[in-house]
């Protein structure tokens, strides 16, 4: 009977780490997500940038930092004026645990003159 116990014992201890490392690994991809979606969305948000580029940063209610910066493009622009393209990168940051995380979007934008300049 003892000997019984003590291997319930070492199984259960064995199934309760295996149920909080499968949680620890749930809540790291659910954060993984949100900073996706984040940076897709700020990615999203600065589809036209000026021409001067963008250089801006934030912070979500839930520790997420997010970075958005701009330049013009370094590609044959074919006859486009400078700033036409932007290369444009965010990135969001967040702390998970002891580690600190980083997601990393870049693409290219369309750069516009706003109004009243020429």
């Amino acid at each position: 009977m003892m000997v019984a116990i003590a291997i319930l014992g070492i199984a259960l201890g064995g199934l309760y780490e295996a149920a909080g490392g499968a949680t620890r690994n749930v809540r790291a991809d659910e954060r993984y997500a949100y900073a996706v979606e984040l940076a897709r969305s700020v990615l999203a948000e600065h589809g036209q940038i000026p021409v001067e580029g963008v250089d801006k940063a934030g912070e979500t209610e839930g520790g997420f930092l997010w970075q958005v910066a701009s330049r013009p493009a370094s590609i044959d622009r074919g006859g486009l004026r400078e700033g036409t393209l932007q290369e444009i990168e965010v990135t969001v940051a967040w702390a998970d645990g002891y580690r600190d995380r980083r997601v990393r979007l870049q693409s290219v934008v369309e750069g516009y003159v706003p109004r009243g300049r020429f």
